[in-house]
Parts: structure tokens; C-alpha cells; sequence
């Protein structure tokens, strides 16, 4: 026969058997690993106690951080996440300048956004005064009175707890009408209901409460809108100004992914007006930057949490080395035997590793069940979507397989260097 293919033939014949003796060894080392559960059961299930908690405590804390982040960004939607606001920002005009220019906002800019920038659904301009209102009985308070269009209340997500929010109609006939705030109707009437119909004066101009608002979600001061804040339709408003400037423009689009966009654009068309100087400057400002940085850090939060979570499956992974440390221990005969027999350093140490690996991989199945069983259970129960993270659950599952490898280490090691013979006098 050719001595090349003899050395073929023994070559494959040793990788065939290297390949059986690997399969019959894997799973001989899965059932010794099931006969010393069975032996051992309550020790073992405390052991993998900890896994369990460990992995659980990861999913639901970044169930948790998802549920926060998405409750967060929720109510910074409610501000109004799809709404431009544009301002003049200065530009340095000259005496001269100003007098063929207006380098203020007015409500052709507000026309000319409307007609020319697509996606606008509502824009109101906000003129701005600080006048001393004066009520019945000789007293005075000095109050930020916003003239605003009707259009207004949408943009800012406004809740009208009673009466109503002032119309076209009212806008359009001049009507001396306001709406306030629900801390200025309890201050100076007592209560939302007992302001409706009220009148107060301003510069001498009575005005009639017809509604109570509030905000959707608080912005802690700081927008435009003030605690004790009074919304009069703007028709009225400039006349107190005798003149067409206003302060801001807010703008409304359809959908939260056009704002970048159409800010640009708002701030082209406003820009290249004719009754603008080329040079002058104006800002549009947007809370999708507000949206990003605190997504940012709900998930920084999400990321540190996880973290506090994990010295949980550490602590389970010092559980798991403890209890196969006194496992190698009370199993000294049995590994003598086995090396008696010809089984290997690698053979011993694979076989304590793969037991701890199953202890932890245990624990993390379970916990996982745990985990996403209590998040479902509240969203069946209370109807609240919670967002759940297949990811948290794979990162888990990874996590307990690395603690097992890891702690199990030392004692496989420590197994697999026994003497035999020192092993076989062990009693």
C-alpha cells in the first residue's frame, strides 16, 4: 500500500476517534453534571438563587430606565416637541437703516411662513407687555399679558379647565375678553369657577375672563407662559403697543421629524423679506435638542443602573465558587478514581467548569422568566405598554454564562490538580 495513503487513512482514523472520544466525554460530563444535581438539589438551587435575582434585576432595571426614558420624553412631547419658535436677534441696524427698514417680526412674516413653508399647521405670533392690571376694589397687580391668535392654545398644548379659550370670532371683532392662569383665578377670585365673567382693567380697558388654563406638563418657568400669566387676543393686545411688532413667532408643524428642516426654512422666508435688512439676524429655537440630551441621559441613568445591577450576579458568582469550591472538596475520592482511570487535567477541569457554567446558566434562564414575567404581568393588568428589551434579556443570559466561566475557574483548577494517589487516600 502507498505510505501516503496509509498516513491518510491513520490520520482520519485518529480525528474520528479524537472526534468520538470528544462526544462520549461532553456527554459524559453533562450526566455526571445531572446525577451530582439530583445528589445535591437544595444546595444547588440556592446556589443558582443568586443567578436568578441577578438576571431578573437586570431586565427590570432596564425595563425600568426604557419605562422612565419613554415617560420623560413623553412629557417633554407635551411642550411641544413639533413646534418652531422664531425671535429677532439683533443685527446692529443703523438710524438710517431703520428708517426704511423693520427688522422686528410682524404678522406678514407669520403670513408669508404660512403660504411658503409646507407642514405648518398652526403659527400664532406672542406679543408680549407687562402691565399693572387693576380689579375691583382700588387694587393693582403687575401681570405679563400675552396677545396671542386663537391658534395659540394649540400650539402650546393649553388645557382649558373652565369656560373656554377665546375664537376667530372674538380675535376678528376685537372682543376684550382674556383667559388666565388657574393660580391667578385662585389668587384673586378664589377659585377657576368663581373667575369666570370677572372683569379687571388694564391701562383702563375692562377685560372679561371667559376661560382658566394650564399647561399640559409644567416647563418650570420657562417659556413665555408665567404663573399668574393673562392670554388676550392679540387683534386687542397691539393696540396697547401702537405698533405691529411682536416678540415670537410660534409656529406648529405636522409631525416632530419635519422641525429641523423647517426651522431653516422659517428663517430663509423670514431672512429674504423685503422689509428686513439682508444682514439681520433671527433664531429659531426647537426642543429636539432637549428631546436628544435627555434621551442621552435617561440612557447614561439605564447604563449606570445595569451596572448596580450586576454587582448582583457577582455576588451570585462568589455563591457559585464557594459552593463548587466545597463541591471539589467533598468529591476528592471520585476525582482520584476517575484519574486512576485516565482521565485528564483538561478532562477534570471541563467537567467542574461545565457544572458551574449550568448552575449559572440555570439561574439565568430563570431569572429572565422572572424578569420579563413581571413587566408583561402589568401591562396585561394595567393596560400601561411597557417597553421590554429582548436585548437585556440576551445581554443577561451572557452575563450569567461569563460569572459561571469566571468563578468556576478556580475551583476546576483547583480539581483538576489534585494528586491522585494524594486523592485516593482521602477519606
Amino acid at each position: 500500500m502507498n505510505p501516503t495513503v496509509q498516513n491518510e487513512r491513520q490520520e482520519k482514523f485518529q480525528e474520528t476517534l479524537v472526534s468520538a472520544r470528544r462526544t462520549m466525554l461532553m456527554s459524559e460530563i453533562l450526566k455526571l453534571a445531572g446525577d451530582s444535581f439530583r445528589a445535591s438539589k437544595t444546595r444547588f438551587a440556592l446556589t443558582a438563587l443568586g443567578m436568578v435575582i441577578g438576571t431578573a434585576s437586570v431586565i427590570l432595571v432596564v425595563t425600568i430606565g426604557m419605562t422612565g426614558k419613554q415617560y420623560i420624553l413623553e412629557l417633554i412631547q407635551k411642550i411641544g416637541t413639533n413646534t418652531v419658535e422664531v425671535e429677532y436677534s439683533g443685527g446692529g441696524a443703523t438710524a438710517a437703516e431703520r428708517v426704511r427698514y423693520n427688522d422686528f417680526l410682524t404678522r406678514e412674516d407669520e403670513k408669508a411662513v404660512d403660504q411658503q413653508v409646507p407642514g405648518v399647521m398652526y403659527s400664532s405670533p406672542v406679543l408680549t407687555m407687562h402691565n399693572r392690571i387693576s380689579f375691583p376694589g382700588g387694587i393693582q397687580k403687575d401681570t405679563v399679558v400675552l396677545g396671542v391668535t386663537p391658534e395659540y392654545q394649540q400650539i402650546r398644548n393649553l388645557i382649558v379647565t373652565v369656560g373656554r379659550f377665546f375664537d376667530q370670532t372674538d380675535d376678528s371683532a376685537h372682543i376684550k375678553c382674556a383667559v388666565v392662569t388657574q393660580q391667578f383665578a385662585k389668587e384673586q377670585y378664589g377659585s377657576d369657577d368663581l373667575a369666570i365673567g370677572q372683569t379687571f382693567q388694564v391701562l383702563g380697558i375692562p377685560f372679561t375672563i371667559i376661560g382658566v388654563f394650564k399647561e399640559s406638563v409644567s416647563d418650570f418657568g420657562q417659556s413665555e407662559i408665567q404663573d399668574e400669566t393673562v392670554l388676550v387676543p392679540y387683534t386687542v393686545a397691539r393696540y396697547f403697543t401702537g405698533t405691529d411688532r411682536v416678540n415670537q413667532i410660534y409656529f406648529s408643524l405636522q409631525s416632530m421629524n419635519e422641525v429641523p428642516e423647517a426651522a431653516r426654512e422659517i428663517v430663509h422666508v423670514i431672512s429674504s423679506s423685503p422689509q428686513h435688512r439682508p444682514d439681520s439676524t433671527y433664531k429659531a429655537q426647537t426642543l429636539s435638542d432637549l428631546l436628544v440630551t435627555a434621551a442621552e441621559i435617561a440612557d447614561a441613568l439605564t447604563v449606570v443602573l445595569v451596572m448596580v445591577a450586576a454587582v448582583t450576579l457577582a455576588v451570585g458568582g462568589v455563591g457559585i465558587m464557594n459552593i463548587m469550591l466545597a463541591n471539589v472538596r467533598s468529591r476528592i475520592r471520585e476525582i482520584g478514581i476517575r484519574k486512576a482511570l485516565g482521565a485528564t487535567y483538561r478532562e477534570i477541569k471541563l467537567q467542574f467548569l461545565t457544572e458551574a457554567v449550568l448552575i449559572s446558566l440555570t439561574g439565568g434562564i430563570v431569572g429572565s422568566v422572572v424578569g420579563l414575567a413581571i413587566p408583561f404581568s402589568i401591562r396585561i393588568l394595567s393596560g400601561y405598554d411597557f417597553p421590554i428589551s429582548w436585548l437585556s434579556v440576551v445581554i443577561a443570559l451572557t452575563a450569567a454564562t461569563l460569572v459561571g466561566v469566571i468563578f468556576g475557574t478556580v475551583p476546576a483548577t483547583r480539581a483538576a490538580q489534585l494528586d491522585p494517589v494524594e486523592s485516593l487516600k482521602y477519606e
